[in-house]
């Protein structure tokens, strides 16, 4: 079956829970929206409340403080290597599924710093300090340079975040709140090992109910592992398998049904860095190829969008004294009207005492 794009743009909003068969709001509390989604970005504190807010309609900040803090959900280093909310039961088997897979990279700026180290005795140490109790990580950094003088603790510090299982308790990821990340085992926090065998399979079933139709490359580019054809071609039994128009093979589960391409979304407005714009290698079906580089305009950024008809139509941005929305193009009367009204409720849920403006020039 050939998937216009449109089609894919309506599946893959229905999926990420930005629309609904009903148009009412998905009911579920904030641990089954994070569930359902895997892993919500988190490297700006503030941004996956507005995610998850945007998806659910109703979400408020306490429900997922509260889902941090009773540790139904956890914040840590995850896909792609960046800072994620996912459940407690899920970091269980992914987090061991992209150590084992993604191995010791991205520790290549503190090289000098543990040369002539173990990178493992290293971890050990950070394990040895943090059992039984949480620490920002200044303070695991002053101590690991204590146990290994002469290297620069901050550096050791990062080693053993990428070579150990840790979360990052409140207060970090509580709304509002600026400050040194909060370091803990993630088997003290969550009271229980991780899973030894986690199963790829597990990783693409829930991948394709959040994002799908893909492709083994999105699949890829959305989690940060690589080679895993192989993976997915092992399990192809199990999937449909579509096209999308420029004949790219797409994967999908049997049991979920494809939009038809006719929907009318309503406009919504995304925080920095959501994975909806960075969650398949060909994004075509969420943003003009045209229009990435407005939204990325480096490796370490990620711009807040809106959507109108479904796609990125533009950026906003908060200051003192505006949230000033950006579109691309000039929007048509109806569409301005729309997105103002939803960027007066973004304003009411941002808690912000400022003007709305939208800059069309």
């Amino acid at each position: 079956m050939i998937l216009t794009k449109r089609q894919l743009n309506r599946t893959y909003l229905q999926r990420q829970l930005l629309t609904t068969p009903d148009g009412e709001p998905d009911p579920r509390p904030v641990d089954e929206i994070v569930a359902h989604l895997v892993a919500v970005q988190a490297q700006e504190v503030d941004a996956p409340y507005v995610g998850l807010w945007t998806r659910t309609r109703r979400a408020r900040h306490e429900d997922l403080v509260e889902a941090l803090t009773d540790r139904r959900v956890v914040r840590a280093g995850l896909l792609r290597r960046t800072q994620h909310l996912t459940t407690g039961t899920d970091y269980r088997w992914l987090r061991p599924m992209l150590k084992q897979r993604l191995g010791a990279g991205g520790l290549s700026p503190f090289a000098k710093e543990f040369a002539g180290l173990d990178i493992a005795d290293i971890g050990a140490a950070g394990r040895d300090i943090l059992r039984g109790q949480a620490m920002t990580r200044p303070k695991l950094a002053k101590a690991l340079g204590e146990r290994f003088p002469g290297r620069k603790g901050i550096a050791l510090a990062w080693v053993v975040q990428f070579q150990e299982n840790l979360v990052h308790p409140p207060p970090s990821g509580v709304w509002r709140r600026r400050g040194h990340v909060t370091c803990a085992l993630a088997e003290d926090w969550l009271g229980g090992p991780m899973e030894q065998r986690p199963d790829v399979w597990t990783l693409l079933r829930r991948y394709l109910a959040s994002c799908g139709p893909a492709s083994v490359a999105d699949l890829q580019n959305w989690s940060g592992m690589k080679r895993l054809r192989d993976d997915v071609e092992a399990h192809r039994h199990r999937l449909r398998v579509h096209r999308d128009e420029r004949g790219q093979e797409l994967f999908d589960l049997p049991d979920l049904p494809v939009c038809g391409g006719d929907e009318e979304p309503p406009v919504r407005f995304l925080p920095e860095f959501d994975n909806l714009v960075l969650s398949h290698e060909d994004r075509t079906r969420i943003i003009a190829d045209e229009d990435r580089a407005k939204v990325c305009p480096g490796y370490s950024m990620v711009h807040p969008t809106f959507l109108v008809d479904g796609f990125v139509a533009g950026i906003w941005s908060v200051t003192a004294e505006a949230l000033t929305v950006s579109p691309f193009r000039r929007l048509t009367d109806d569409d301005a009207a729309s997105v103002l009204a939803e960027a007066g409720r973004l304003k009411a849920f941002l808690q912000v005492d400022v003007t709305v403006r939208l800059d069309q020039s």
